[in-house]
């Protein structure tokens, strides 16, 4: 059946490669419309067109890329010379390539807001306003809640993470050495559970371990642990001890009540620090659900037409 309400692509390619890296982006809109950007979640996660399709393609000019190592981008599932701020830099190499001077909309979710707020921090001159969700602020505390505090309500799976630590080791650490190793049977052990820890999250009947693990599950938990091992390349609370640099932006926040992969403890600190921010509590479990999603479009489009 025909999607008649997927946005149409019509410009879609490569940047130049980088560092061994070659960026793939796509463009759907209007092509002389206002530009946004937008970052997908993960690390280790890829576009979709869908997620463009909140935008009114008569109005705006959507952009999206996959990061380093994910999606169409390429080599798939490398790790080198793949930083957070590798991604910052191929993202306005990616404007400029298209030509984009003037200022943008930053849209993000997850990861993806991350990048969005870290962005925004880097090149303020660009960046117009931030939509953003599911709210990761990539510090201290989130660490502890993948690392420790999450298991508090997963002690059974948390224990099972944890039959596979030596010598103390951290559960994050222990992953990551797994995923690297020459033994494939290592690899798929290390997606099949950490790669599968977010999902379980929010469950009220986990599965687990994961049963069936794809090569594209062992790059992405692989990308994933590359970053959660150093701490995803930031300082110690880098987004908070900057958000002067952003408090002005008008700013979106949604994010559901019961987020147990991105508690909404790291969104109520970050509106708070931004005065010009609104911030909208979805009555909702999980990560990510239908009705996050509903009042998230709905969120976007009243926010467009009122803020720019």
């Amino acid at each position: 059946m025909f999607n008649w309400f997927m946005p149409k692509i019509f410009n879609q390619g490569y940047l130049p490669e980088k560092d061994g890296h070659q960026i793939f982006f796509m463009e759907a809109g209007n092509p002389e419309g206002k530009p946004v950007l937008l970052f997908h979640g993960g690390p280790g996660g890829s576009v979709k067109l869908h997620h463009a399709a909140v935008f009114n393609r008569k109005k705006y000019r959507i952009i999206l890329f996959d990061q380093r190592g994910c999606g169409h981008s390429l080599p798939n599932g490398e790790i080198r010379h793949n930083t957070t701020l590798d991604t910052l830099d191929d993202a306005i190499r990616l404007l400029d390539f298209l030509q984009i001077s003037g200022k943008i909309i930053v849209r993000g979710g997850s990861w993806g807001s991350t990048l969005a707020l870290l962005f925004a921090q880097k090149y303020p001159e660009r960046v117009e306003s931030l939509l953003l969700s599911q709210i990761f602020l990539a510090d201290d505390k989130a660490m502890a809640w993948i690392e420790d505090i999450s298991g508090w309500f997963y002690p059974d799976i948390m224990e099972d993470l944890q039959k596979n630590l030596r010598n103390g080791e951290a559960v994050a650490k222990a992953y990551n050495n797994m995923i690297n190793s020459a033994d494939l049977s290592d690899q798929v052990k290390a997606a099949a559970m950490y790669g599968n820890y977010e999902r379980v999250l929010g469950q009220l009947k986990p599965v687990w371990p994961q049963s069936e693990v794809t090569q594209k599950d062992v790059e992405a938990t692989r990308i994933y642990l590359h970053y959660v091992t150093e701490n995803f390349m930031l300082r110690p609370d880098q987004i908070m001890n900057a958000i002067d640099k952003i408090a002005h932006l008008p700013t979106l926040i949604v994010h559901n009540r019961l987020d147990m992969v991105c508690p909404l403890e790291g969104a109520w600190r970050l509106h708070k620090a931004m005065p010009n921010s609104k911030l909208v509590v979805v009555p909702e479990k999980g990560h990510s659900a239908p009705l996050l999603y509903k009042i998230l479009n709905k969120e976007i489009k009243s926010f467009l037409k009122t803020k720019i």
